[in-house]
């Protein structure tokens, strides 16, 4: 490839091509850990509509370890309930999102209302306060990889050219992808829904803001008014019953839209897009040095909010990895974790946003409802390369479980949750009971771990405990003891044993 007027920028760890959700959750994550990464992204700035709005507990609980939960709470709200509309007339109040029940192991319970264009604001503010930053009007146009690292061709909005040289490339470029379609890598789905969907942010004065707005049967297709917590606008989610109709998307006819199917005035449209639901999973999350992460690596309906959070766990799942292998001398075969992790997990997910997605087109008030299924809490890599457990009873959390909260007391008494003592860039080794701490093989794990090298333990037992169990939370949690659980960096156990058959530390 032949470029005028190339700049050429010093090497770096890893470059980021996207600045959405998932490349800037990998951002921050990469500059706690001191890896040197480079954000482009071909836009001028951030992503400006409400798109992905519900944070699930599990991104709740990703955001709370990054430094964001704060703002994250300060700017949203819990999702309303839902109100029925034929025409002027209000049908009655319904429940789309089933409520849980807060507990000591979870201390996010509910989902958590925020759009997406805040969300990414947020993340943003936060990668600059780590010393990161984005560089905005930057596409890539081209990349070679060889044994060493990646090349990036870039073009700059100035029209000027240049290169990027990074140990590993990370496509956070959404659903069209451009690394994705450059590495020939395949997008395997289906279509969700033959009609599209148009969804806006607008402003709508006098409507009550307490509740979630729905004309399901609305001429031309169903519609919702959703009001944003935090904001003064509401979003459209226009359906349309048409196969193959094409949304008119610009102010004036969205505008008429809402007046149409509910006989609403939108006083302002701050954001319109349009899409065809479909359902899609890139055929493998890696080639090489480079990795699919968010929409490149998968596609998903709306339904059942789990785009953006499934996103975010992705680059959740590989910022430690990178950041193992660059800084710490973990061996590179950890990064074949990642695509064996999430790619099983992403098929999953998908299978609920598709089935949720058709329920509510059919109109099945039961199947459309979003239990606790979608808070993502649940998700296990039991079954992945770093799941190792010695024991003959697993009890209630085993390798490859998330690792729940519990609350705690330091020696003194002071209150403290188990996920303050968890939260870093770490790994945890959790020694509950009189278990002896082991040695370090970690079950065989070390030498792709390197966990020496950001290693806490934690004893709950014994002479001197760092943590005490006062209202028996914790042993609730993982099991009376004695046991041993390594914890890696994103809250997940990967090697758990039982206590009598620990090696002692000689």
């Amino acid at each position: 490839m032949q470029l005028n007027n190339v700049k050429d920028v010093s090497p770096v760890d890893v470059l980021i091509v996207g600045a959405g959700p998932a490349g800037l959750t990998l951002a921050i994550d990469l500059a706690r850990r001191g890896v040197r990464a480079r954000v482009v992204e071909r836009g001028e700035g951030l992503f400006p509509g409400s798109r992905g709005k519900g944070l699930q507990p599990r991104t709740q609980e990703v955001f709370d370890d990054l430094g964001v939960s704060g703002a994250v709470r300060e700017a949203g709200g819990p999702y309303p309930p839902m109100l029925g509309w034929q025409d002027e007339r209000p049908l009655g109040e319904f429940q789309m999102i089933e409520r849980a029940d807060p507990g000591p192991d979870r201390p996010y319970h509910e989902i958590w209302m925020l759009p997406q264009w805040r969300t990414v604001e947020i993340l943003y503010a936060r990668l600059e306060e780590l010393g990161g930053g984005v560089e905005f009007g930057t596409a890539l146009t081209g990349l070679a990889q060889d044994a060493h690292g990646v090349t990036a061709h870039l073009a700059h909005a100035d029209g000027s050219a240049g290169t990027a040289r990074a140990a590993y490339l990370v496509a956070a470029d959404g659903g069209r992808s451009t690394i994705r379609k450059a590495l020939g890598i395949g997008m395997t789905g289906e279509t969700v829904d033959p009609a599209p969907t148009l969804i806006a942010d607008v402003v709508i004065a006098g409507l009550d803001r307490d509740r979630w707005h729905v004309w399901q049967h609305a001429k031309g297709g169903g519609i919702g008014l959703c009001p944003l917590a935090g904001t003064d606008q509401f979003q459209v989610a226009a359906q349309y019953d048409e196969p193959g109709a094409v949304p008119d998307t610009s102010p004036e006819a969205v505008r008429q839209l809402i007046a149409d199917r509910t006989h609403l005035t939108a006083t302002d449209v701050r954001w319109s897009s349009t899409f065809t639901p479909r359902a899609a999973m890139a055929d493998r999350f890696r080639e090489g040095r480079v990795f699919l992460v968010g929409d490149a690596a998968h596609i998903h309906s709306p339904a059942g909010g789990q785009g953006l959070n499934t996103s975010v766990q992705d680059a959740y799942n590989l910022g430690w990895k990178l950041g193992q292998v660059v800084r710490h001398g973990a061996d590179p075969e950890l990064l074949d974790s990642y695509e064996a992790e999430r790619l099983p997990v992403a098929a999953g997910v998908l299978g609920i946003s598709t089935r949720i997605h058709r329920a509510h087109r059919s109109g099945d008030a039961e199947g459309r409802r979003r239990t606790t299924e979608v808070h993502q809490l649940g998700l296990t890599y039991q079954d992945g390369p770093l799941a190792m457990d010695d024991r003959e009873d697993r009890g209630p959390v085993g390798a490859g479980d998330r690792a729940p909260d519990a609350p705690c007391a330091l020696p003194d008494g002071t209150p403290v949750r188990l996920f303050d003592v968890l939260r870093g860039p770490h790994f945890t080794l959790l020694v509950l009971g009189d278990a002896t701490p082991p040695a370090t093989d970690f079950g065989g794990l070390a030498p792709t771990l390197a966990a020496a090298e950001c290693l806490h333990t934690i004893r709950t037992g014994g002479p001197n405990p760092d943590l005490l169990d006062p209202d028996g939370h914790l042993a609730a949690a993982y099991g009376p003891g004695p046991a041993t659980f390594l914890i890696r960096p994103d809250g997940y156990v990967c090697w758990a044993t039982d206590g009598a058959r620990v090696r002692p530390t000689r």
